[in-house]
């Protein structure tokens, strides 16, 4: 789902918003998101899932290619935790 797709949906449930007002509010929600992730905050979203930055640690590996060996440097990544609610749908789906 894109972000125009997802404001397109809140729009046809909330029909008493305009399309601006609802990018306005998408955009707000990202954008608190973005900054209390740099800061390196969990951000939880209840029925939704959990951001969290967390650190990988330096390592030394072997370029397939050429054989040579690489270093690299710790490096913070972003990790998304889904809920409940959302992963037991996503299990019980294959069965």
């Amino acid at each position: 789902m894109l972000k125009r797709e997802l404001i397109d949906e809140i729009a046809k449930e909330q029909n008493s918003y305009l399309k601006r007002d609802i990018s306005q509010a998408v955009d707000i929600i990202l954008e608190a998101i973005n900054e209390a992730v740099a800061k390196g905050q969990r951000v939880e979203i209840r029925g939704f899932g959990s951001f969290s930055v967390r650190t990988r640690k330096a390592r030394i590996t072997k370029n397939p290619k050429t054989g040579k060996v690489m270093d690299i440097p710790t490096r913070k990544t972003l990790n998304f935790t889904m809920s409940k609610s959302i992963k037991e749908p996503l299990v019980n789906s294959d069965k």
